[in-house]
């Protein structure tokens, strides 16, 4: 079987993982701290695109 890792810092997961849904797709992380960070940086992609879409 395989061991699932932390979306975010790759830590090995445990029963007490946490599922966050970025850009559509849910993953699975070891703490709140990156389930933060992933939907920081979720935010960020999704700025970026509708920022960068050469609209003014």
């Amino acid at each position: 079987m395989t061991e699932k890792t932390c979306a975010a810092c790759d830590c090995q997961l445990d029963a007490n993982s946490i599922r966050v849904k970025v850009g559509g797709k849910t993953v699975e992380v070891c703490c709140e701290e990156c389930a933060i960070a992933l939907n920081e940086a979720g935010a960020s992609v999704a700025g970026a695109s509708v920022a960068g879409n050469g609209e003014a």
